[in-house]
């Protein structure tokens, strides 16, 4: 079974955007941190993503909610709030990249919103998921403080409500002005079989391929445990139901924007380098996993693999969906 502290992507590169899932998702950001500042005027907001990787990206996501914040207190009129930006992953992820882009994003800021929010913005890094998750929540003192987490693609997805609460679920939430945004690859309809694609087909095929070739012993592969499913809206709105403490504000299935890169090889039907696309697109995700059981020389073959299935799959008439939830949620 794959251990927590390898869960972690890759650098987010020219050929892995999650740009266009944040881009599909910006309103409900924006909408979620609008509806705070209509019940509370914070002095100090706590931004948390609980997957920051590393790249570019990782700071996408904190524009969007200081650009909003901004927008409002021009409106209303009112302080600009402190900002602590608290940047989590696994101690995997590669934080000397990301600590080396804040003085570019700090600079960004200067110029686009003056050097009031640069001197209000305070960026740090946590590499300890639990911990940090903890001391995080129950350090706020509302309502002076508000509380915004934010959670994009991770392998656990949804599942981090169950498992991070599971023993002191009332405990480690002590603010009450908070809200969380999360989202993961979904399907759109209760039954995994009617899903167009699967990753995790092409992905074990490769691995007994690799196993009929002499490069993976068997055992090796039986003891492997691939953490990726897609969950359906309703499986997501049982989880939030049954830990209680989460009112759902919005639940919503959407089909995620292609890359520009890939309408264009769909449209000229290059199944072969739309295979190499989806190929290092799942390598980013699945990489570290598989480094950690498997070792670091049959990834080149793997993904090899994994890329001519997909091809195979494409002139073969399948077609390429891909499916996202979002869910945007207040303490009750």
């Amino acid at each position: 079974m794959a251990s927590e502290k390898h869960l972690s992507m890759n650098a987010a590169d020219h050929e892995i955007s999650y740009q266009a899932v944040i881009s599909k998702i910006r309103p409900i950001i924006e909408e979620s941190i609008t509806d705070t500042f209509k019940k509370i005027v914070p002095s100090c907001m706590k931004v948390a993503d609980l997957g920051c990787s590393s790249g570019p990206n990782t700071f996408y996501t904190i524009s969007i909610v200081v650009n909003t914040v901004h927008g409002i207190r021009k409106r209303e009129q009112l302080k600009l709030p402190e900002f602590e930006v608290l940047l989590n992953d696994t101690p995997e992820n590669d934080f000397n990249s990301v600590f080396k882009l804040v003085p570019d994003f700090i600079e960004m800021l200067k110029k686009e919103k003056g050097e009031m929010v640069q001197e209000s913005c305070f960026i740090g890094g946590v590499a300890a998921c639990g911990f940090f998750l903890s001391k995080t929540i129950s350090n706020q003192k509302p309502p002076v403080c508000t509380l915004f987490l934010w959670d994009s693609l991770a392998l656990k997805g949804p599942c981090w409500i169950g498992e991070q609460q599971e023993e002191h679920r009332h405990d480690k939430i002590k603010s009450s002005q908070w809200r969380m945004v999360l989202t993961c690859n979904a399907r759109e309809t209760p039954e995994p079989s009617k899903e167009d694609y699967g990753l995790e087909q092409f992905a074990a095929k490769s691995l007994l391929d690799l196993v009929a070739q002499g490069v993976v012993k068997e055992e090796d592969v039986d003891s492997f445990n691939l953490p990726l499913y897609s969950p359906c809206k309703e499986e997501i709105a049982e989880i939030i139901k049954r830990e209680g403490p989460f009112e759902i504000n919005t639940l919503q299935v959407f089909e995620v924007d292609k890359d520009p890169l890939l309408r264009q090889l769909l449209c000229n039907k290059d199944c072969i380098e739309i295979g190499n696309f989806f190929a290092n697109s799942a390598r980013a995700v699945l990489e570290p996993i598989i480094c950690s059981h498997f070792g670091e020389a049959i990834i080149d073959k793997l993904f090899m693999r994994l890329a001519a299935y997909t091809a195979d799959a494409l002139n073969l008439g399948m077609t390429y969906k891909h499916a996202n939830i979002v869910v945007s949620l207040t303490k009750k």
